[in-house]
């Protein structure tokens, strides 16, 4: 039998115009919650803009969670079988934690070989019509971004969407501690390997501002090593979001989105307010760089 010759063709998502893929080289580094914000801080930027969120993480599902979206049964489908993004708060998502039973979702592992990780990413990626949203079923509307959350490391998942998505840009989310950074550099490596450029890194949990003085605290160390892993990697820092309590409560309950969608919660807290001007400063840069894509 002959065989094919040539590189992979790359492709767009259906009704997707730009892909941010949102990636960590290590897990525990709140990669998830800085997805979901930058989701929340694109749409609240430019009102305007339509943004989706899609979960990759196949065996750690957490969109569902952070978005206040769970046990609410499996997604609806097109008459062509394609899935229904669920909604919350104006932003479409779509997650393998909708497609799992309640116990699944929430207690069994995934357990699954390599081929059945990428039939499920590549069903995530090519059969969710964006154009259907709750209450909006329009056939001309089109995503302006999906920001893209990504497992960590760099496996099956990373390759899969290196090989088969014209992918806009990757925002590599890293702690300061150099054990994190150490991966979030194989993390910049592998995205430049399969041809999708890096926007920059986020450092997530940069410090605690004490309550009492206002200090910062660099409670995982100096801040410098990230700006110069930032360096030495030719890539832009985007920001430094601070370790905020209330953040994991929202997180927690679903409603992350209150950070960007209103001022009476955030004018109560310094830390809220923090984190917000950090994710529109991440948010400007985004949009420069998607604005030069043609």
């Amino acid at each position: 039998m002959p065989r094919r010759s040539g590189a992979i063709q790359k492709r767009k998502i259906p009704h997707v115009k730009h892909v941010i893929a949102v990636a960590s080289g290590k897990g525990g580094v709140g990669k998830s919650t800085v997805a979901v914000n930058l989701a929340y801080a694109l749409s609240a930027t430019r009102p305007r803009s339509k943004i989706g969120l899609l979960d990759l993480d196949v065996f750690g599902p957490s969109i569902p969670k952070l978005m206040g979206l769970e046990n609410l049964g499996e997604p609806e489908m097109t008459p062509g079988g394609a899935l229904i993004p669920m909604t919350n708060n104006g932003i479409p998502t779509m997650s393998m934690g909708y497609l799992l039973p309640p116990s699944a979702a929430n207690d069994a592992p995934v357990v699954w070989r390599g081929l059945m990780v990428q039939k499920a990413v590549q069903q995530l990626l090519f059969d969710v019509d964006w154009r259907r949203r709750t209450g909006q079923h329009s056939e001309e509307d089109h995503l302006d971004v999906l920001v893209i959350d990504m497992p960590p490391g760099t496996g099956d998942v990373q390759l899969t969407l290196g090989q088969l998505v014209e992918v806009s840009g990757a925002v590599i989310v890293s702690t300061p501690q150099d054990v994190a950074l150490l991966d979030a550099r194989k993390g910049v490596h592998m995205f430049r390997k399969v041809g999708i450029p890096v926007l920059g890194l986020v450092i997530n949990s940069a410090y605690y501002r004490c309550p009492s003085c206002s200090d910062k605290h660099q409670i995982f160390g100096s801040l410098d090593s990230s700006r110069q892993a930032a360096d030495e990697l030719g890539s832009r820092l985007l920001g430094e979001v601070p370790m905020v309590s209330e953040v994991s409560s929202l997180g927690d309950q679903g409603k992350l989105g209150e950070v960007f969608l209103g001022d009476t919660l955030v004018s109560q807290s310094r830390g809220l307010e923090e984190v917000r001007s950090v994710m529109e400063k991440v948010t400007e840069s985004v949009w420069k760089k998607l604005d030069e894509v043609i």
